[in-house]
């Protein structure tokens, strides 16, 4: 199991938010590029780069310090929060991103995202899975819908998505654990999916299990913010 550290973004700051609630906001740093090189001088390969503006408005908002970490680490960044569009789309990926975290449009608007997948390959994608009590919710966790989660991969499964990332919101910042039992259920039902875990993880415990369930990776935000977990801990990953 590989480990994806996160750095979610307002303003240009990193930030984490608890629930998905912007009105729980902790800023840890002005400085999201000294962060990514942190992340990079351990040797973690990945990042996940969360646009919190972009997923509020409904339009990419940060794709400057997309551009600023991008050019300046070797970091495998997928870029998410407000790709509405194409238009959005080519600015995540013109700006450095490896692939583009989508979930909202993938929901919303079904025949433009397996456009997307046509047009520019379904592994260019990080498909989000956000869901509460099983069921998907959008828009930075802000509407619910009825979509089953194990319909929503079955789904795009069968259209190419080979890699999704499942948050289960009433687990997000919490650092409370990870949602272990639904992570092995839909784990169990899609074994060929490059499944990645997300939300919840708050010790190099939490990892393990993830690990042992068959996660082929985890993001990992709030427990190394909160010095949880330690990046010196984290290299029995690499």
């Amino acid at each position: 199991m590989i480990i994806i550290p996160a750095i979610d973004l307002i303003d240009g700051k990193c930030v984490r938010l608890t629930q998905g609630d912007y009105s729980q906001k902790k800023e840890y740093s002005k400085h999201p590029l000294e962060i990514a090189k942190r992340f990079e001088d351990t040797g973690l390969q990945r990042l996940h780069l969360v646009d919190l503006d972009g997923a509020k408005e409904k339009k990419v908002k940060n794709w400057k310090v997309l551009e600023t970490i991008a050019s300046k680490t070797s970091l495998v960044i997928d870029f998410g929060g407000g790709i509405a569009t194409e238009k959005d789309l080519r600015i995540v990926f013109d700006s450095g991103a490896a692939l583009a975290t989508v979930g909202s449009i993938a929901v919303k608007n079904e025949s433009e995202f397996i456009k997307w997948l046509l047009t520019f390959g379904p592994n260019r994608f990080l498909l989000g899975a956000d869901v509460k009590d099983k069921m998907i919710v959008i828009h930075g966790w802000m509407e619910a819908t009825e979509n089953p989660v194990f319909d929503f991969i079955e789904k795009y499964f069968a259209n190419g998505v080979e890699q999704i990332f499942c948050t289960d919101v009433s687990k997000d910042g919490k650092l409370e654990g990870p949602s272990v039992n639904l992570y092995r259920e839909i784990i169990e039902r899609f074994p060929d999916l490059y499944f990645i875990a997300s939300g919840g993880v708050a010790s190099l415990h939490d990892l393990h299990a993830l690990d042992e369930i068959g996660c082929k990776a985890a993001i990992v935000g709030k427990a190394l913010y909160e010095n949880r977990i330690s990046l010196t801990e984290l290299k029995e990953f690499l």
